[in-house]
């Protein structure tokens, strides 16, 4: 078992090697949007006021705070929040609030619609 002596001393170094590794993970994907280091083709008609463009900044800039160790809490923040956004749009349901069949009645809304709630 490890003791409480040992958690409380190892445990702020080991949250710094976390937060500075993920640092330069965005670090990376922020240069390669924006510097073109290292290149990805993908990136090559990169423009600034796009989405990836402003994914890009938000990297760059929060990846820099993230590693210096200025303001890690609102950057982290925020690039938690694109995280969010970018996998909700490449990896989430194609649907997620609207109609899964438009035209057709869901069973509930029928359901309610019989009930005299809908």
């Amino acid at each position: 078992m490890i003791s409480n002596a040992v958690l409380a001393t190892w445990s702020p170094r080991l949250l710094s090697v976390l937060r500075i590794v993920a640092a330069l993970l965005f670090l990376q994907h922020g240069l390669a949007k924006l510097l073109h280091f290292p290149h990805v083709a993908m990136f090559d008609q990169l423009q600034l006021f796009s989405l990836l463009g402003l994914a890009g900044v938000i990297e760059l800039v929060g990846s820099a705070l993230l590693l210096i160790g200025l303001f890690t809490r609102p950057a982290a923040f925020i690039m938690s929040g694109e995280m969010a956004v970018a996998y909700f749009m490449a990896h989430g349901p194609p649907r997620v609030l609207s109609d899964p069949e438009p035209g057709r009645a869901r069973p509930s809304s029928a359901a309610l619609n019989r009930s005299g709630y809908g």
